[in-house]
């Protein structure tokens, strides 16, 4: 296992992406192959059908972004800014609070209005215990999910320094709201290339990973020390028989962005293959890792020293990786989020 030194590139500062091309597909994706002598060709993602065949499994994930920051104050007037992870329970979240010192448990808070700081009617938490990583968990009193659109912001990764909407950031395929950052390889699809691939039947399949602040967390260490963030998922049956159907018949399955990657790794069982239902993963997917269900990868661009590129590095090779983001920095591809994509096959 490599350093983290490995997983190092230059990107220069202006090819951080700000904004998502319009109309969604209309961004570049490099594509990659991970077979026989290195090369890449330069494309848009409005040609990815020319790059499947029908009988392709080509999976989704559906979780929606919730907007999850949110501004409050203490009784005694001091402000805390709440970034929930996930719903625990009914009312009960986990959440990152700062500062976290200041607001142990017992604490109260009044959750304020983004617009002019006022206090929300009927809207406020408690710090009712403290686990792991400064997690906090606070049970709110009145509707949380009810009020969200309008006490809540989208929790944009800090290198996005534009305002972005929240409709922007969100998939179009987005059905089941809780995560507090998008899935974001699924952003450069469009209801019209949906259709295309489905008209040449391509069969598109859904799962849920709800996204955790992890996203955002760097390695710092080496990766053998790195722990993940746990991060709730949910395969439908359907799904889970689609994708063994086509691994029996010898079809491939190519995952849409990372958190599907990590989804469908983690439901893999030896001996059945996809297990349908509810779990949760940690899975830290780095070389060298044996790679049990996809066959093709449909991904940003990502930051150095990343858990999301060294998946990628497990996928396609460390090398290959970094070539291929080298090419596309000096092509002036545009990375993160909002970037363009790559496709693996």
């Amino acid at each position: 296992m490599e350093g983290l030194e490995a997983y190092d590139y230059f990107l220069p500062p202006e090819q951080i992406a700000q904004e998502g091309a319009e109309p969604r597909d209309a961004a570049r994706m490099l594509v990659v192959y991970r077979e026989g002598p290195f090369r890449v060709e330069h494309q848009r993602v409005r040609d990815l059908p020319e790059f499947l065949r029908p009988g392709d499994v080509l999976v989704f994930n559906e979780s929606k972004v919730i907007p999850a920051r949110l501004l409050a104050r203490k009784p005694t007037g001091g402000r805390v800014e709440i970034l929930l992870v996930r719903e625990r329970a009914p009312g009960l979240w986990e959440a990152l609070l700062g500062p976290a010192r200041k607001a142990p448990p017992g604490t109260r808070l009044l959750l304020l209005s983004p617009e002019d700081l006022s206090p929300v009617a009927g809207l406020e938490a408690e710090v009712v215990g403290v686990e792991r990583d400064g997690v906090r968990l606070l049970r709110f009193q009145g509707d949380l999910l009810a009020h969200l659109e309008a006490v809540g912001e989208v929790p944009l990764p800090p290198y996005i320094r534009a305002r972005v909407p929240l409709e922007r950031y969100q998939t179009v395929y987005a059905r089941r709201p809780g995560s507090v950052a998008a899935p974001t390889a699924g952003l450069h699809f469009t209801p019209e290339l949906l259709e295309r691939l489905r008209g040449m039947g391509v069969e598109l399949r859904f799962l849920t990973l709800h996204v955790g602040p992890g996203t955002f967390r760097p390695v710092k260490e080496d990766p053998e020390r790195h722990e993940m963030h746990p991060e709730p998922y949910e395969i439908p049956e359907e799904t889970a028989e689609a994708i063994r159907r086509a691994k029996a018949e010898g079809r491939r399955v190519l995952a849409v962005g990372t958190t599907v990657v990590r989804a469908l790794e983690s439901a893999y069982r030896e001996g059945e293959g996809i297990v349908a239902g509810e779990g949760e993963t940690r899975l830290f997917i780095r070389p060298p890792y044996a790679f049990k269900v996809i066959d093709g990868l449909f991904t940003n661009f990502h930051l150095p020293r990343s858990t999301l590129l060294m998946l990628v590095a497990a996928f396609l090779g460390r090398e290959r990786t970094l070539k291929a983001y080298r090419i596309a920095v000096a092509e002036g591809y545009r990375f993160y989020s909002l970037g363009d994509a790559m496709l693996i096959l």
